[in-house]
């Protein structure tokens, strides 16, 4: 739990009650808990007869699509400043300025900001927040809002908030998976979830650029510290070739962590404008990749983390790589 005080669930399920209009937005490049959180919100909020704006900065990603209602989501280049907006709601957002400068802007005249995430690392901005980071995806503290709070569930929420809940625990392989995470998708299922049909649509089906880019990773990968850490570096021509669209990058940084040598697996992604993005990953727990990503002004979880960097993109892969291995031949 965040060392501050959070705002109980049940306060935060009486604002939402008071209000008329709210709006839900999460992070940029959204992921599956980023979006069934959202949306497992919004859709539970609009049933309550809520005047409801889903709204994300870069849209929904093409392999997200097939989401119930995820047209419904807004982005903040269609629409203006939202008037008589009573309450925003960030979900999955570790920081606010990763809700993106649009939405911002949009939501710049909420009278009440909630902050809802599992993010150790958040520093609890907002008017209400309830931070937990001992909870492996925010759809899971969405779900415990819900239920706590009676508000509806039906089946697009309950698919909403199965995918947050199972794509951050990495299929429930994580960790961060704890024995509530498994009774949740127990109620899920008992209610009439049909978890494999969303299986596959989350996890076997794909276009075959992503094989493209699957091919890549392969090709290129590179290894360090007596084959402990992994790492690729996705540049702007692999990204041209393959035709990479938003979420076709999702989960190949797992095609480097599953070695069985590596314990810290490492993508450089190259952005607009001479930045890197960097996704870190670990799989030994005395190996925390959230400190190591602080040190380049990122964060996340121990076990999953980010940051981004100025280029040149080798410059920024070594140093990062570095500190990394310093980590690495300490603990073994």
């Amino acid at each position: 739990m965040n060392l501050k005080t959070n705002t109980r669930l049940a306060d935060i399920a009486s604002c939402l009650a008071g209000a008329k209009k709210v709006a839900v937005v999460s992070h940029l490049r959204p992921d599956a808990d980023a979006i069934g959180s959202l949306m497992g919100l919004a859709l539970s909020l609009e049933r309550l007869g809520k005047i409801v704006i889903p709204v994300l900065e870069d849209g929904v990603p093409e392999n997200l699509a097939f989401l119930p209602r995820s047209e419904f989501i807004r982005r903040p280049a269609d629409m203006g400043i939202v008037d008589d907006l009573d309450v925003a709601v960030s979900v999955d957002t570790a920081s606010k300025e990763r809700i993106g400068t649009g939405c911002l802007a949009a939501l710049a005249e909420a009278r009440t900001w909630i902050n809802v995430d599992h993010h150790g690392t958040n520093p609890c901005y907002g008017d209400l927040f309830y931070i937990d980071s001992r909870q492996p995806a925010a759809g899971q503290i969405i779900y415990e809002l819900l239920q706590e709070s009676g508000m509806p569930i039906d089946d697009a929420i309950r698919q909403h908030l199965y995918a947050a809940i199972s794509t951050d625990t990495g299929s429930f392989q994580y960790s961060s998976t704890n024995p509530r995470t498994l009774r949740i998708v127990g109620e899920l299922m008992d209610a009439g979830l049909d978890h494999a049909e969303l299986c596959r649509l989350l996890y076997q089906t794909f276009p075959k650029r992503r094989l493209q880019l699957q091919r890549a990773v392969l090709n290129e990968m590179t290894f360090r510290a007596d084959d402990r850490i992994a790492s690729w570096i996705l540049t702007h021509e692999t990204l041209k070739a393959s035709d990479v669209q938003p979420g076709d990058t999702e989960g190949l940084i797992d095609i480097l962590r599953c070695v069985d040598t590596v314990i810290a697996a490492v993508i450089f992604e190259e952005m607009p404008e001479g930045r890197v993005r960097v996704s870190a990953r670990s799989k030994d727990l005395r190996l925390n990749v959230a400190n190591v990503c602080a040190l380049f002004e990122g964060g996340g979880h121990a076990m999953a983390a980010g940051a981004r960097l100025r280029g040149p993109t080798d410059e920024v892969a070594e140093r990062f790589l570095q500190a990394l291995e310093n980590e690495v031949r300490r603990i073994a």
